[in-house]
């Protein structure tokens, strides 16, 4: 396939590990970046083999050699610049939260669609073969009848002044880590009947930072009567990004689904016998990258396209509700900080 042509918004430091490392393996192009300030952009730039460095994000949308923008932004600037990237023709490969919010969501799933492009949310464990074996293990019996899904993203406080703590930048626990864990959850759905339903949901704050969920838990029930567990928490003592599936004749856990590249095992409980399987060190961003080329280039539909992102992103509002918290409100690009 040709290289796909890339263009960065903003300089972040998982874009690192998320694009910029696939795509030299991949031999796609970093073709322009741009930052809040222009030197941290030419620094990053120089430092990681990116083409160019043009003064702002519409002028990387504009590039006429760009076709499909990454945007690690703050979570409340993916939906906006979302939108701004699909009304210039590109294809979008948005880091989670896809939007805000559900209806926003909706917004850039529906504006996609007119454009003819693709905009994908980058829940990038769902394409590693260390996922792909849970969901195969999930449905192929080894462990008996599926009976109990059990997702924890919990980790350390980020420092003060981060954003996650904020809610005018849709902050949050449940929005920056526990996402994934609420992704999880609904990639067993196939196997239960359709998506679940929330039974109860509790979380709570910090007083340096109202407004914010420092930690959010929920119990879930999907159509069939599986059950279903949600820890997520950024006030943890230790990183813990696991993920367990319980059967009636045994369990498959994952002590790092998030991060195959650094815990590959998926260790398998039968009966009386346990064994390890080691699914690959290679990231999972790489193959998401492979994935969204494949997407771009052949056509080839992606597990985390529009449609499953707004299915998420309303799953995250209802949480939120059912925790008696509110949702994240939609930012526009006028605002400060836009």
């Amino acid at each position: 396939m040709a290289p796909l042509r890339l263009g960065l918004l903003g300089a972040a430091r998982i874009s690192d590990i998320a694009i910029i490392q696939p795509a030299h393996i991949t031999g796609d192009r970093l073709v322009v970046v741009a930052a809040r300030h222009r030197d941290r952009a030419e620094e990053f730039a120089a430092k990681h083999g990116i083409e160019r460095v043009v003064d702002d994000y519409q002028a990387v949308i504009d590039d006429p050699e760009v076709e499909a923008i990454y945007n690690p932004l703050a979570n409340g600037l993916h939906g906006p610049w979302n939108l701004a990237a699909i009304a210039a023709g590109k294809h979008v490969l948005s880091e989670k939260p896809y939007a805000s919010n559900a209806a926003e969501a909706r917004l850039v799933r529906d504006a996609a669609a007119a454009a003819g492009v693709h905009c994908v949310e980058a829940f990038h464990y769902r394409y590693h073969p260390l996922m792909q074996r849970m969901i195969q293990i999930a449905g192929d019996g080894e462990i008996g009848e599926l009976t109990r899904v059990e997702a924890r993203m919990l980790m350390p406080p980020p420092s003060a002044g981060d954003p996650r703590w904020q809610a005018a930048v849709a902050g949050g626990g449940l929005m920056d880590v526990g996402c994934y864990a609420v992704h999880a959850i609904r990639d067993m759905s196939v196997f239960a009947g359709g998506e679940p339903t929330i039974v109860r949901a509790m979380g709570g704050e910090i007083p340096e930072h109202p407004g914010v969920d420092a930690w959010l838990n929920a119990d879930l029930v999907y159509p069939s009567g599986l059950t279903a567990t949600l820890e997520s928490s950024m006030t943890h003592g230790i990183l813990d990004f696991s993920l367990r599936l319980v059967g009636s004749e045994g369990e498959a856990f994952a002590p790092a689904f998030l991060q195959p590249h650094l815990d590959d095992r998926i260790i398998i409980t039968a009966g009386t016998t346990q064994r390890v399987e080691q699914m690959g060190a290679r990231t999972s961003y790489t193959y998401q990258l492979e994935a969204f080329a494949r997407l771009i280039r052949d056509g080839e539909p992606m597990a985390t396209d529009a449609d499953d992102a707004v299915i998420t992103t309303q799953m995250i509002d209802d949480l939120y509700v059912a925790a008696g918290m509110a949702p994240r409100i939609a930012m526009t690009l006028d605002q400060p900080g836009g």
